[in-house]
């Protein structure tokens, strides 16, 4: 059999072909697009799902800023669970499961639980689930004796405001401004607690407007999970916990491992899921049958991967990506394009294609929010990035999977690293980076003539370039100051 190899391009290989425009403002253009099926981001970037990448601090900013987050799997179910949860309450309109004491408990405990859960206030119950006060950070600062019970310290439900169930965010806001308070409870017609409403919750909605949110006005994050094991339990908990969309994380997603894990995790739950890695129309096809909500498009992109290296294996990004979109266009299930984007002028290129977000890893590895290790050094800081299928990745994973074989020095073995460590320059906060990021693509639509997705798609067109094109598109013939 005759073997046709195809030539693949990767987003430095071709460039968008200016067309008329009759933007007046890159403001004017809208950068919303969906996630999966049924999730609506107003920003198209995603922070991937690597552990020195995205936990709760990233998936918070990432949110706020109208994308979304991923949270990586490589940690017991019920630390996820609480990352998950951190997401879930940094902001709300209504707040339906505050966190709530007994007058009996002691001070010391409201303490703990206000360290743990980083809250500021606490609601007191009955046994029975009605309010009888409040206690917050102030009240229990300078308390010397922290064994006293909640009850002679609290304020007593005679002293608190609060409002019946029902109440609107702008009833809301009047009383907590007339009275001058934080936190408003709410509560049905017989005094049992319902939920909260905070003022600076309110304030956060006025600050960031474009905000991803679900249904209950909570910040969307979403969660991996991987195909052996624990998968489904593991799911099942992460959707208890509020997660909105759940990641089926697997490094070949063309695969019976992965295309199983997607049936099962359908056939079971009401959640949208979104799988990958694949590479081709063919993978996206399997996936989508399979009952996948949105595609996730990159085998071997990413700057700490080296499975093309290692396998042999891949496609360059730009190439697969227009492959993939050849169906997930027709079966209308979004494309996320995961890996090699370094500019917002490649996120452009990539949402052109046909990918409707772009993961980055690389890119937001840097900020203040991941969780990576922050390194001095003579020339600056760094943060450290490694692949999820680097030698230290697996080696954490293996620990966690068989204490027995580390116990016996075999803890290296069978593993064959596709990914690397690596440090990453010290970039500040995600905002502000993001904000950078998203006025490039926005410049990038209008060159295109287009003020959306939609319009990007449809108008776009592509030129190959040259090495010497390429050199010709940097600065050039010039020296740095």
């Amino acid at each position: 059999m005759k073997k046709i190899i195809k030539r693949g391009l990767t987003f430095d290989d071709v460039l968008l072909v200016p067309k008329k425009s009759n933007i007046y403002s890159r403001k004017d253009v809208s950068l919303k697009t969906k996630l999966t099926k049924n999730i609506v981001l107003n920003n198209p970037i995603i922070s991937s799902n690597m552990d020195t990448v995205t936990e709760s601090k990233m998936a918070i900013a990432m949110a706020r800023k109208g994308g979304i987050g991923i949270i990586h799997r490589f940690m017991s179910i019920e630390d996820q669970i609480y990352e998950v949860l951190k997401v879930k309450r940094a902001e709300s309109i209504f707040l339906d499961n505050p966190y709530t004491l007994e007058k009996k408990n002691t001070v010391r405990e409201a303490i703990s639980l206000m360290k743990t859960k980083e809250i500021s206030g606490i609601l007191i119950i009955d046994s029975k689930g009605k309010l009888e006060g409040i206690l917050t950070a102030r009240d229990v600062r300078f308390e010397d004796n922290i064994d006293r019970k909640i009850s002679e310290i609290m304020t007593k439900n005679s002293e608190l405001i609060n409002a019946e169930h029902g109440i609107n965010l702008e009833e809301a806001k009047e009383i907590l401004h007339k009275y001058r308070i934080e936190k408003l409870p709410i509560v049905d017609n017989k005094g049992y607690l319902i939920g909260l409403i905070t003022s600076s919750d309110i304030r956060k909605r006025e600050r960031f407007p474009d905000a991803c949110k679900d249904k209950k006005g909570r910040l969307r994050v979403g969660a991996a999970v991987g195909v052996k094991s624990d998968f489904l339990d593991r799911t099942e908990k992460l959707i208890q916990a509020g997660c909105d969309t759940i990641v089926v994380d697997i490094a070949h997603g063309h695969s019976d491992l992965a295309i199983n894990a997607v049936r099962r995790i359908k056939n079971r739950f009401e959640i949208e899921v979104i799988a990958g890695n694949v590479a081709t129309a063919k993978g996206t096809q399997d996936l989508i049958d399979a009952g996948s909500d949105a595609i996730k498009v990159g085998i071997g992109p990413g700057s700490i991967c080296t499975t093309r290296i290692i396998s042999g294996s891949g496609v360059p990004q730009f190439s697969a990506i227009m492959d993939c979109a050849t169906i997930s266009r027709k079966r209308k299930v979004p494309l996320i394009a995961d890996g090699g984007i370094r500019t917002s002028g490649d996120i452009t290129k990539a949402l052109a294609a046909g990918a409707s977000t772009v993961m980055l890893g690389n890119v937001l590895a840097g900020t203040e929010e991941s969780p990576g290790i922050t390194i001095s050094r003579n020339n600056g800081k760094y943060k450290v990035i490694r692949g999820m299928a680097s030698l230290g990745a697996s080696f954490g994973r293996r620990t966690r999977e068989s204490e027995e074989d580390v116990s016996k020095n075999k803890e290296f073995e069978g593993i064959t690293p596709e990914g690397v460590e690596a440090l990453v320059q010290y970039k500040g906060n995600v905002s502000e980076l993001l904000d950078n990021l998203t006025r490039g693509v926005q410049s990038g639509f209008s060159y295109c003539g287009a003020t959306n997705m939609k319009e990007l798609y449809l108008n776009s067109e592509f030129t190959r370039i040259s090495s010497n094109s390429l050199k010709e598109s940097k600065s050039h013939d010039v020296k740095d100051i």
